[in-house]
Parts: C-alpha cells; sequence; structure tokens
C-alpha cells in the first residue's frame, strides 16, 4: 500500500512511518516542507505520492500551549485538515484517508456511570486545542456526507512511548527523574498529579491506525484506547520506582492549566469489533521504555 503521512516526522508519526515499512507498505512523509494550510502544496505533494491512504497527524497538540495560541492552533488544526481533504479528493489516486482528533473533545466527564466514554457520548471541549479537533471533525464528517470521500476519525486518548517531547506529562515526568539523576537533586517539578488518563503505548496506537485505514467504515468516529485510567501520580511512583530513586513531587503553579479534565478512559469496543485490535504494549514495559530513552537522551 502506497501511503502518505502529514505530520510525519512528530513522535507519532515516526512510529507509524516505521510499524507501515514494517509491513511493507511504501511511505511518502511530509512535515514542515510542506505548509499543510496551503492548497497548491499539499495538492501538488500528494499528486507526486499518489497515495492508495493517508495520515493526516499534521497539528498543533499542546493543549496547554493552545491557551496562548488559540487562532494558530485553529489555523493549523481546521483549516489543514480542510486543505488536505480537499487535495485527497482532487490528487487522482482516491486514498482512504485517517484524520486524527483527540479524546479531548469530549471534555470533562464528571458521571462515573458515563465511563468508559464511547464515540456517541456528548461532546464538550473545554480548550482551544479541543474546539480545533472537534472543528475539524466536522470537515470529515462534510467530507463522507457531502462528497462520498472515504475518510474517518480516530479520537486517541493520551498516547505515550519514547520519543515524545516534554510538552507531555509522562515524558516530562521522565525527564525531570533523569535530569535530577544527573545533578543530585531530591525534586522535582509536577502539575497536577490527581489527573487520570487512558494510557496506551504509541506503537500500539500506530497499528490501531493502520487495521483502521484497512477495516474502517467511511464517515465513522473510532476511540483509540487502553479502556483503563491511572493517575498521574501513579504514573509519576512508577517511572521513580523503575529509576531506582526517591524525589519530592513540588507543585509548581506554572504547570498547571486554566482547565484541566480530570478523568479520560475510553470504551474501545468499536475499534475492537472493526479490527480486532487489542493493546498488546504493558504500562510497565512503556515507561521502562521512555525512561531508558531519556536516559541516553539527557547529558
Amino acid at each position: 500500500m502506497r501511503s502518505l503521512i502529514t505530520g510525519g516526522r512528530g513522535f507519532v508519526g515516526h512510529w507509524l512511518a516505521a510499524h507501515l515499512r514494517e509491513l511493507g507498505d511504501e511511505v511518502v512523509v511530509i512535515d514542515r516542507e510542506v505548509e499543510i494550510t496551503d492548497p497548491e502544496a499539499v495538492l501538488a505533494a500528494l499528486r507526486a505520492a499518489a497515495p492508495e491512504a493517508i495520515y493526516h497527524l499534521a497539528a498543533l497538540t499542546h493543549v496547554g500551549r493552545s491557551w496562548d495560541e488559540p487562532l494558530e492552533v485553529l489555523r493549523v488544526n481546521v483549516l489543514g485538515t480542510g486543505v488536505l481533504l480537499a487535495a485527497a479528493r482532487e490528487c487522482g489516486s482516491d486514498p482512504r484517508v485517517l484524520v486524527t482528533s483527540s479524546a479531548e473533545v469530549y471534555g470533562a466527564v464528571t458521571d462515573p456511570s458515563r465511563m468508559p466514554i464511547g464515540e456517541d457520548a456528548p461532546l464538550a471541549p473545554l480548550t482551544p486545542y479541543a474546539a480545533s479537533k472537534l472543528a475539524a471533525e466536522a470537515l470529515v464528517s462534510q467530507a463522507y456526507h457531502g462528497h462520498g470521500q472515504h475518510a474517518i476519525t480516530v479520537r486517541p486518548f493520551n498516547h505515550i512511548g519514547p520519543g515524545q517531547t516534554p510538552n507531555f506529562a509522562v515524558a516530562a515526568l521522565a525527564k525531570r527523574i533523569v535530569e535530577a539523576e544527573r545533578a543530585g537533586a531530591t525534586s522535582i517539578p509536577v502539575g497536577n498529579l490527581s489527573a487520570r488518563r487512558d494510557f496506551t503505548d504509541v506503537r500500539d496506537v500506530v497499528r490501531a491506525y493502520r487495521q483502521l485505514i484497512q477495516s474502517g467504515e467511511p464517515g465513522t468516529v473510532y476511540n483509540v484506547c487502553s479502556g483503563h485510567d491511572v493517575s498521574i501520580d501513579e504514573i509519576a511512583q512508577r517511572l521513580l520506582s523503575l529509576a531506582g530513586t526517591s524525589l519530592t513531587l513540588d507543585t509548581d503553579p506554572t504547570l498547571l492549566r486554566p482547565v484541566e479534565v480530570p478523568v479520560l478512559r475510553g470504551d474501545p469496543s468499536r475499534l475492537e469489533g472493526a479490527t480486532g485490535w487489542k493493546p498488546e504494549i504493558v504500562l510497565e514495559r512503556t515507561l521502562a521504555d521512555v525512561l531508558a530513552s531519556w536516559r541516553q537522551t539527557v547529558g
């Protein structure tokens, strides 16, 4: 299968490209060399690649930073998705398109009876990032209903693994632990430790994406998640245990978000029913791999 990945040099794109190549796919990666909001540039890239499948990962993804740059987040995440979908319709190869949204579109689900969260749950985005992703989902729906385009939406919950930037909680904690080890420090700064998230290893996530390109129903939304939630505090304690160190966790107000979703736990049954996918990598292995990666990276 000829596959094209937008945002293909990012954290998920790196793992996705490697997975696709392992399966024998021909992979074309576009990233910052192609401005995702430029219709002519995107269409030219797609015509040159003639993909059978497109994985649209290009986006501004830092939830906290979206509060500071809401208009830029909307421009890239919404306009970029619209440009990509239009180019896919015009490029001549009639590709299947997978667009990545986010579980952030569900907002703050505080009623335990609504857990785990299924794809038909009410949508109530709380952040500029989440709002941009929900708007992008609307473009996918319009492309399917208005043009018959073979496009699906995925709502990944928190995905983690080696190579993730410290803009995200698990990577940031691992990096700070390694830096504290090297510096002989006794504490590390942390944000909100009470938040609970549904974590999946990025290597399992990209397997789900490939299987959905093959078996997903056009116009359908799929959660990509484990179905289990873990607190950030538990993640921190597991990382400390794996590192063999004891550090004090000091709350830093600058690391707290203006609005925090307390719990996210997804229902992966629609994904499982469509593809047979199940997560294969346990959390302990993921955290060990993340910690090992930072020990190789931090000087």
